[in-house]
């Protein structure tokens, strides 16, 4: 028995040391590294083997092989990913926009799963469901434990088929079930109109394939309602980012022809990269530029970008670039502080791997990763203030997040004040009935931070912030 044991342990270490050894060399042909260590390559092998022939019931191989890859890649950041067939299939689709599921941007606190936001349109949005809601089952199954890909492969599922997912909402102290039906998500996401002659306003929820295009198509759109706008709201709230190649063009669209959007900065040499408003950086196909139709007036239209703590990614780069470039005036509050560049690296026709290649640098040289925008004026989400702000997950805030790269971390006393005062503001409103908090629609008269917007726009008086505190940002000057 032990002879079959020993025998069992070594061909699984053959098995994976091939494995890591073509990996090995691939690294060192990519990279110039070092091969990785034998001793760990043994000890992995060893590992392999003694659950493969130890373990209380069979493991198939794949699997294990799998599950070693995935938790590799997942002790890098929050956002590094190896797909296997599935999971590969489903994020091709979301970014071209369309998928079967409930239509929700999810991402994990306190080992639970956390609604960054809602799809506009989507089964869940008409659900009811909220930003910083937490989904603690799907169906029968407890969401503690599950990594973000399992969660999304129990939402996702075949059109017209329901899930039941049970919702702990914090700001209401309170648990309950919703039934949702699933369906194809068409995400819509640009929308926009004339909010009142002279003024239009212009949102983006998510930067995908067909972004550019539908923004050109509805920017055209405005200005032949209006010809002679006075002022434009670029509405970049709880955009979780997506495509930087559409990030790049939208920025474009603002900037001077050549200015520089964003730079990338990691290992290889092609991740140190500079990005420039000029089709070359932005076109995916052959043909001609995307924003060739865009009225020249658009380049000199007053500007006012919102962003919020929804704010991540392909969504500060826009920010960032247009602050920078001092083309727009950025209001709202602290963006989420993802700037950090993914690469999706095929492994083979139906996996893949997702893993962090760069960091973002707004054109003033500044990282965005795990500090995010700061708005040059800071606009509460109600004329009563923000005040569970403070309670809100950014970059920061993240297990094992990647530094900025510009100097040591260092927590904020005041923010953590901030979030002791929040957090005994939160329990005293669970004392009080359970009532329902809407938050009006983005786009509305009653869009809080918008009339703050056009306030500015039209020169006059803007109520500032009255309770948000500012994340890592010792350097910076605010209008307010």
């Amino acid at each position: 028995m032990g002879q079959k044991l020993k025998i069992t342990g070594w061909v699984a270490a053959g098995a994976v040391a091939g494995v890591l050894t073509t990996v090995s060399l691939q690294t060192v042909a990519r990279g110039s590294l070092a091969p990785l260590p034998l001793e760990e390559l043994q000890q992995l092998a060893a590992v392999f083997g003694m659950v493969k022939s130890d373990y209380v019931e069979p493991v198939d191989e794949k699997k294990l092989i799998s599950d070693a890859i995935s938790g590799m890649v997942a002790g890098l950041d929050p956002h590094s990913q190896y797909f296997d067939k599935k999971s590969f299939k489903e994020f091709r689709e979301g970014t071209t926009g369309r998928f079967v599921g409930v239509g929700i941007e999810i991402s994990q606190e306190d080992g639970l799963i956390k609604v960054v936001s809602p799809i506009e349109g989507s089964p869940a949005f008409r659900a009811g469901l909220k930003p910083n809601d937490l989904i603690t089952k799907i169906d029968d199954t407890a969401v503690r434990g599950l990594s973000l890909n399992e969660a999304v492969k129990r939402m996702r599922g075949e059109a017209n088929t329901k899930v039941l997912l049970t919702i702990f909402r914090k700001d209401e102290s309170r648990t309950f079930p919703v039934t949702i039906t699933r369906e194809e998500i068409r995400t819509q996401s640009v929308r926009g109109k004339i909010i009142e002659p002279g003024y239009g306003w212009i949102r983006l929820s998510q930067f995908q394939e067909r972004t550019v295009d539908d923004f050109v198509k509805k920017i055209d759109e405005m200005y032949k309602e209006d010809p002679n706008l006075k002022g434009l709201v670029l509405d970049l709230r709880n955009d979780p980012g997506g495509l930087l190649d559409a990030a790049v063009a939208v920025s474009s669209a603002f900037l001077p022809e050549n200015v520089t959007v964003v730079t990338t900065d990691g290992q290889l040499a092609e991740s140190k990269s500079v990005y420039k408003a000029a089709p070359e950086f932005y076109q995916r196909r052959s043909g001609s530029d995307p924003l060739r139709s865009l009225p020249a007036a658009l380049k000199n239209v007053p500007l006012v970008v919102l962003v919020n703590e929804g704010s991540a990614s392909a969504s500060e780069i826009v920010a960032g670039a247009l602050q920078d470039h001092k083309r727009a005036t950025v209001m709202g509050s602290q963006t989420f502080g993802k700037g950090s560049v993914q690469t999706v690296r095929p492994l083979g026709p139906d996996t893949g791997l997702k893993i962090t290649t760069a960091r973002y640098y707004t054109p003033s040289g500044t990282s965005i990763q795990a500090k995010g925008i700061v708005p040059n004026v800071l606009i509460d989400e109600s004329a009563e203030g923000s005040p569970f702000a403070a309670l809100r997950m950014r970059e920061a805030d993240l297990e094992k997040h990647l530094a900025s790269g510009q100097g040591p971390e260092v927590k904020d006393p005041e923010r953590e004040k901030a979030r002791d005062e929040a957090r005994k503001r939160l329990e005293e409103e669970a004392k009080k009935p359970p009532q329902d908090r809407k938050v009006p629609e983005f786009g509305t008269d009653k869009d809080f931070p918008l009339v703050q917007a056009l306030n500015r726009l039209k020169g006059q008086p803007v109520l500032v912030s009255k309770t948000q505190v500012i994340v890592d940002n010792k350097e910076e000057k605010k209008e307010n």
